[in-house]
C-alpha cells in the first residue's frame, strides 16, 4: 500500500513539473507587442495575409468642389497595379517599373499610405519610431498617445520625412501631423474620422483640416479575401 501512495505521490509531483515548465515556456515564447504592431493589429492586420484584391479611389474635396480622383486596383500578392483616371488607366507591376510607371508608382504610394498607415507602421522596415508620449493633438485638441515615424534621408520617393501619430486607448488612429524632411514645423495635420470595417479591415474613410472646408478621403473601397 505504502509503495502505491509513494507512487502517486511521484507521478503528481511530475506532472506538477511538467505543468510549471509548460506554463513557462509558453510565458516566455510570447512575445512582447511593439507599439506600431498594437496599432496595426486594432486595425486588422491579421486580416491582411488573407488579401488577394484592393480597390479604391483617393480624392480631395475642397469646399463644395469634388475632386476627380485617382482609383486603384492592387494585387498585393502579385504587386500588380491598376491605375485609372479621367486620362486613362494604366496597368503595371511594380517589380518591373520603367520609366514610364514613375508617375503612377509615385501617386500609387502616397494614396496607399494615406490608406493603410496603420500597416505601414510595420511595412517600413527602414523607418525609425519613437516611444510613446502623451500630446495633445492638433485638430481636436484631445489628449492621446503619440509616436513619430520617421523616414531615413535617402530611399524611397520622399526621403526625410516624419508623421507625428495620433492614437486612442484602443490604438485606433484618430489624427497625424506630417512634416515634411523631418521640419519642426508641420506640413500637414488632419483627422482619421469615419472608420468602415472591410472584411475585417479597418480604414478611415474621412481625413478632414481643422476648418472643415477640406477632406481628402476614399471612396468605392472593397477588399476581397481568398477564397
Amino acid at each position: 500500500m505504502k509503495s502505491l501512495y509513494l507512487g502517486l505521490i511521484c507521478l503528481m509531483l511530475v506532472s506538477a513539473c511538467k505543468s510549471e515548465t509548460s506554463e513557462k515556456q509558453t510565458f516566455e515564447d510570447v512575445k512582447e507587442l511593439t507599439i506600431a504592431e498594437k496599432i496595426a493589429i486594432a486595425h486588422g492586420f491579421e486580416n491582411w495575409k488573407n488579401v488577394s484584391e484592393v480597390k479604391f479611389t483617393f480624392k480631395v474635396d475642397r469646399d463644395t468642389i469634388k475632386g476627380d480622383g485617382r482609383s486603384w486596383v492592387w494585387k498585393p500578392k502579385e504587386d500588380a497595379v491598376v491605375f485609372t483616371n479621367y486620362t486613362g488607366s494604366i496597368e503595371y507591376s511594380r517589380s518591373k517599373i520603367d520609366s514610364t510607371h514613375i508617375g503612377p508608382d509615385r501617386a500609387f504610394i502616397n494614396d496607399k499610405f494615406w490608406l493603410f498607415v496603420p500597416f505601414q507602421l510595420v511595412w517600413d522596415r527602414s523607418a525609425t519610431i519613437s516611444e510613446p508620449q502623451k500630446a495633445k493633438s492638433p485638430i481636436n485638441k484631445d489628449q492621446l498617445d503619440m509616436i513619430t515615424i520617421s523616414y531615413p534621408n535617402e530611399g524611397g520617393y520622399t526621403p526625410g520625412d516624419a508623421y507625428d501619430i495620433y492614437y486612442d486607448s484602443n490604438y485606433l488612429i484618430k489624427e497625424w501631423t506630417y512634416r515634411r524632411g523631418n521640419s519642426a514645423e508641420p506640413s500637414l495635420s488632419n483627422t482619421f474620422e469615419n472608420y468602415k470595417d472591410f472584411n475585417g479591415i479597418k480604414i478611415a474613410i474621412d481625413h478632414k483640416k481643422d476648418n472643415g472646408n477640406w477632406n481628402l478621403n476614399f471612396t468605392n473601397v472593397s477588399i476581397t479575401l481568398e477564397d
